[in-house]
């Protein structure tokens, strides 16, 4: 009797040991959201928008920097006007920032005026290294910011080159590799500690994970990230696992895989231009309590860094482009209302950074 109730002890302890870290309390870090659409106009309301954020339990916000908009003209210095006031109202609202470094000015492409347009890799270099000298941790622009400071730790180089209209590059994944190896020197020179994040990947991204990696990307990067879109919660995290067994595959079984987008869209009926993940409002609450509970029980198991929903804010309703409905909140009479979406995130993340 006392051997069998030993063995049913042991057994318990065991599922208790292997059953914890898949339910863990969450970070407060390893929610977040895009921020872009409605939230780049001059007049968005960014602080009230961050505080939002913070109240609603996002930790961290993704934003895409445009270098064409920073330093149209070469020669000129990098205009940093528009950043700072995203990095000032997110950072004053103790929301940690992912840039993502997108988008080259013609004159350091060729003259290449397409958004996928390849840019000269030392001059993206230049560019990548100011950015992080501006915000990083020992950043030019903390000693004179007023609000709260929360140092850049980690940069994403560049956004799904593995879509033609976002790189034009042929190659794309030795093209790209090349852009990613001046940019890390350029990052680690600006700051020893920060952290390089590859570009998103997106569709069949396990796949693409591969090609970077047969590029020689490898070492490269401290996280990868993918774009795990999918009509299906189950087939996200399918995608992830697959991007993860590519990772081990390839001797990167402890290096951070950062899911920087995931959305279901809510333009059901209303957009036109459609991805088949589209659903209605109401739907697209009921995915982001799954998705983030899923998620968040593979966190451990998968090493999952961080999953970002796109996005927070989208723009008034009557847009074509399905992405235009994916956010948590969305224009209505020229100001942002909240969507279920946004209820749904809120009580998710509670919940889990309670356990």
């Amino acid at each position: 009797m006392r051997t069998a109730l030993l063995a049913i002890l042991a057994a318990f302890v065991t599922f208790l040991t292997l059953a914890g870290p898949a339910g863990a309390r969450t970070p407060q870090s390893f929610f977040g959201v895009m921020a872009d659409g409605p939230l780049l106009a001059p007049d968005a309301p960014l602080r009230s928008e961050a505080r939002l954020m913070r109240r609603s339990g996002v930790g961290t916000v993704r934003v895409a920097f445009y270098w064409r908009d920073m330093q149209p003209e070469a020669g000129m210095p990098v205009d940093f006007t528009a950043s700072d006031r995203m990095v000032g109202a997110l950072s004053s609202a103790g929301l940690e920032i992912l840039p993502v470094l997108v988008r080259a000015p013609a004159w350091a492409a060729g003259g290449d005026i397409r958004e996928g347009a390849v840019p000269d890799p030392a001059a993206y270099a230049t560019f990548v290294r100011a950015f992080v000298e501006r915000y990083g941790r020992r950043g030019s622009f903390w000693p004179s910011h007023a609000g709260r400071d929360v140092p850049i730790r980690s940069y994403q180089v560049w956004n799904e080159p593995d879509i033609d209209r976002y790189w034009e590059g042929e190659p794309w994944a030795s093209t790209y590799v090349t852009l990613l190896r001046a940019a890390r020197a350029a990052i680690k020179a600006a700051d020893p500690h920060a952290k390089v994040v590859a570009a998103g990947l997106t569709n069949r991204s396990w796949e693409d994970l591969a090609r970077l990696y047969r590029a020689g990307a490898r070492g490269l990067f401290d996280a990868a990230a993918i774009h795990p879109f999918s009509r299906r919660v189950e087939n996200v995290v399918k995608i992830v696992r697959l991007a993860r067994k590519e990772m081990r595959r390839r001797g990167d079984a402890r290096v951070p895989l950062l899911l920087t987008e995931v959305s279901w869209s809510s333009g059901k009926g209303r957009s036109s231009f459609n991805y088949g993940w589209e659903t209605t409002e109401r739907g697209q609450a009921a995915k982001v309590r799954e998705a983030l509970r899923a998620l968040a029980r593979e966190r451990t198991r998968l090493r999952i860094g961080g999953v970002w929903w796109y996005t927070w804010l989208s723009p008034a309703l009557g847009e074509k482009e399905s992405f235009s409905y994916s956010g948590l909140r969305r224009m209505r009479g020229g100001r942002p209302v909240s969507k279920p979406a946004l209820t749904a995130f809120r009580q998710t993340v509670r919940s889990l950074r309670r356990r």
